[in-house]
């Protein structure tokens, strides 16, 4: 690797700080699973010049239920919010996402917040030493759009024409679901209005900005959440498709309902559709099969990924029905 500074903020304040300073040029690391993976590549046409450790921040990786929320710091170890006794009662598909993220070993080390800022994993954006400059760096094209693309967008570009390579969060869409707020150094936001498609850049933080944590309403009465992911191997890979989703029924219906794919887009894609396919239905085979449908309906899968297609027709269903039992 190429030479960086090194800081251990004491807070976020001084996190904040010395992104300031180092006016874009700066990177905040935590566990560091995905970045220093792309530092070692060298994947991107700039390096950074120094990393703020925030792991040395106390009282960012809590996770407790509070004033009808629960509320999960950023530096909450993927590994204890699996197994996090409220988290996998109330709020299943979240304990769900963090179990099937990677390896047990990465989950150790793994953060939320890290989880939800990760990079995309394209293989020509992620093509060390920069082989391939590409829209996600500010190049001129998407290599996927007519090569090797069977793991790429199935619902288009970021814009037309624009990049298809996937968001790669397996909590993204269960906090979604969920319906969280993202927590950072400067304001509160709505996790749906959190993701952002740009250059090196896939939220709408900014240089100086930190993530703190997330807070997730308790779910109402009637209400279960699941989520279901396909990849090859049961555990490191990521996703080919996921899908979160939350159901509250009343008298044997649905009353509403939350449904979020992901690895099928450059955001997460919440599949409003489906949501309102199965609103006022019983939660059964049928329907979930009719709301799976709704789902892909947009669809528009490229040379490659048609099946991807199918697998998220069939998630949709399964993770509605998961919401039944």
């Amino acid at each position: 690797m190429k030479a960086f500074a090194h800081f251990n903020a004491a807070s976020v304040e001084e996190a904040v700080s010395l992104l300031q300073r180092y006016d874009g040029k700066a990177q905040v690391i935590a566990g560091g699973t995905d970045l220093l993976g792309k530092m070692k590549d060298r994947i991107l046409p700039g390096y950074p010049e120094a990393l703020v450790n925030i792991k040395t921040i106390p009282g960012l990786d809590g996770i407790a239920e509070k004033d009808g929320l629960l509320k999960v710091g950023t530096l909450a170890i993927l590994e204890d919010i699996a197994h996090h006794p409220v988290v996998r009662e109330k709020y299943s598909a979240l304990a769900q996402a963090a179990r099937r993220t990677a390896s047990p070993h990465l989950r150790e080390m793994g953060t939320l917040g890290g989880n939800i800022t990760q990079d995309i994993r394209c293989w020509y954006y992620r093509n060390p030493n920069n082989r391939f400059p590409c829209l996600r760096k500010g190049g001129g094209r998407c290599y996927a759009l007519a090569g090797d693309n069977r793991y790429h967008s199935i619902f288009g570009g970021s814009v037309p024409e624009g990049c298809v390579a996937v968001h790669p969060s397996d909590t993204a869409p269960a906090l979604i679901a969920l319906g969280a707020k993202v927590l950072t150094s400067q304001r509160s936001m709505a996790i749906d209005e959190f993701f952002q498609v740009g250059v090196a850049k896939t939220t709408v933080l900014e240089g100086h900005e930190v993530v703190t944590g997330v807070e997730i309403p308790q779910p109402a009465p009637g209400s279960k959440s699941a989520f279901i992911k396909f990849a090859f191997r049961k555990s490191i890979d990521f996703p080919i498709v996921n899908c979160a989703a939350l159901v509250q029924t009343q008298g044997g219906k649905v009353a509403q309902a939350r449904i979020c794919l992901n690895a099928v887009f450059p955001k997460p894609y919440r599949a409003v559709a489906a949501e309102e396919a199965i609103r006022g239905k019983k939660l059964n085979q049928a329907n979930a099969d009719k709301a799976g449908e709704a789902a892909v309906a947009e669809a528009e899968p490229l040379s490659h990924n048609a099946y991807m297609v199918t697998a998220a027709k069939a998630l949709v269903s399964r993770a509605l029905l998961a919401c039944s039992g």
